[in-house]
């Protein structure tokens, strides 16, 4: 049998339900000066440790409670800040309990490994790290606690249900679209801004305050103010896509995102795109590999004008089929209209994810040429199936494996809730 990576070891603590572990890339020294005004008022000091909430025999203090707001704002959670604080030291000391059981907690110098890596992450030093959070009121001790949890609980996550979680041959097949009755489907959220030499330095900064953002309605509404694609008229959410659908070059990168996580900027040519997972499921039915694509591109003056714009509307209302395209460019520079077939790797990345969303004679005005001067109406003419595997093995396999232990991992821990005797 082939030999398959069945559990990625992706930065530390991107296995953590909730993720703001992610966040702290964001972190800067002023960032967490910053909330030093907005902490919640102290309780008094004979209060401070004494107990909030009884978890069996396990017990949280005020102090905690306050200490995880703390930490919870200086990330930029949204929300209820206590609510969840309280939700997730619940959950810690129940993981704790499993972790202690099974002989697992970490070394102090694995919590110290850990630590080292959330500030690489931030991209601070050690000591600016822990500069910044004590500055914003967070205790060190809190820091380990949080660092101590989250690789106990991933390391006993994948000691109990690593084995249930690995896919068989016959389920990868399945997910690749092998085997004929089975495949990957995902569902993202897309925001995509045409860049020009003039505007490269707002982009960058609209960009990376929407990286900055928390959940699925923050970036649906960054997408719907700046995006040039399509979906921005629904907030950039894209239906379910086929896995192999998408440009190669974006496959591995989406099958990589946990639920709600924002890719790295993708460069598109005369764009950018951000993208947001915001689900993954097998189904049912083959997913096809093709040979190549054909498709049509109709270059009209004047970028995303809003002449151009009708102009591409006009003749969209106008053709059926790529062939139809003849007729409009009749008597034109021939260089207006490119019709070819290509393999989806040789297909321009901005071109092969505007196909991806689109059926035979639909198209597509989100790609522009010329820096933005020329606008591309993009129409696809149809695709050539062929017979064999697409996807990287270990990529389907690793993608397959994460989502059941999450999967396993949050039942496990829901179930450990509802037994436990938990007093507020």
């Amino acid at each position: 049998m082939q030999q398959h990576m069945t559990f990625p070891y992706a930065p530390l603590f991107s296995a953590i339900k909730g993720g703001f572990a992610r966040s702290f890339r964001n972190i800067t020294v002023a960032a967490a000066l910053s909330v030093v005004a907005l902490s919640p008022a102290p309780a008094s000091a004979q209060n401070l440790f004494s107990t909030a909430i009884r978890v069996d025999d396990r017990i949280i203090t005020h102090f905690e409670i306050e200490q995880r707001i703390l930490f919870l704002r200086t990330v930029g959670t949204p929300g209820n800040l206590e609510e969840r604080a309280r939700n997730e030291l619940i959950e810690d000391r129940l993981k704790l309990a499993q972790i202690d059981l099974a002989g697992m907690l970490p070394t102090a110098e694995d919590v110290d490994e850990g630590m080292a890596e959330l500030a690489q992450r931030a991209n601070l030093p050690m000591d600016e790290f822990l500069a910044a959070l004590q500055n914003a009121g967070i205790d060190q001790e809190t820091l380990r606690d949080f660092t101590r949890v989250g690789l106990g609980w991933r390391q006993y996550v994948a000691a109990r249900f690593l084995a249930r979680a690995r896919p068989t041959e016959q389920e990868i097949d399945r997910a690749m679209g092998t085997a004929g009755s089975g495949s990957v489907e995902v569902l993202l959220s897309e925001l995509i801004i045409p860049l020009t030499p003039q505007n490269v330095a707002q982009v960058e900064a609209f960009i990376d305050e929407v990286r900055k953002q928390k959940g699925f309605d923050a970036f649906s509404a960054a997408a719907a103010q700046a995006s040039a694609a399509d979906s921005r008229e629904n907030g950039g959410r894209l239906p379910w896509v086929n896995l192999s659908n998408l440009p190669p070059q974006l496959q591995e990168i989406v099958l990589n995102l946990e639920t709600g996580e924002i890719t790295e900027p993708v460069t598109l040519q005369g764009a950018v795109a951000l993208f947001q997972m915001r689900g993954i499921r097998e189904a049912e039915g083959r997913a096809e590999r093709f040979a190549a694509i054909e498709y049509a591109t109709y270059f009209i003056p004047g970028g995303r004008s809003a002449d151009a714009l009708a102009r591409a509307r006009s003749i969209r209302d106008q053709i059926d089929t790529c062939d139809d395209l003849y007729a409009i460019a009749k008597d034109q520079d021939p260089s207006v209209l490119e019709i070819q077939s290509l393999a989806p790797a040789d297909i321009p990345r901005d071109i092969a994810l505007e196909l991806a969303k689109l059926d035979p004679g639909e198209t597509s005005t989100a790609v522009t040429r010329n820096n933005g001067q020329t606008l591309a109406l993009v129409m696809l003419c149809g695709r050539t199936a062929e017979l064999g595997e697409g996807a990287n093995r270990d990529t389907v396999a690793n993608a397959l494996t994460q989502q059941r232990l999450e999967t396993l991992a949050n039942s496990h821990l829901a179930q450990l809730r509802a037994d436990a005797r938990i007093v507020e």
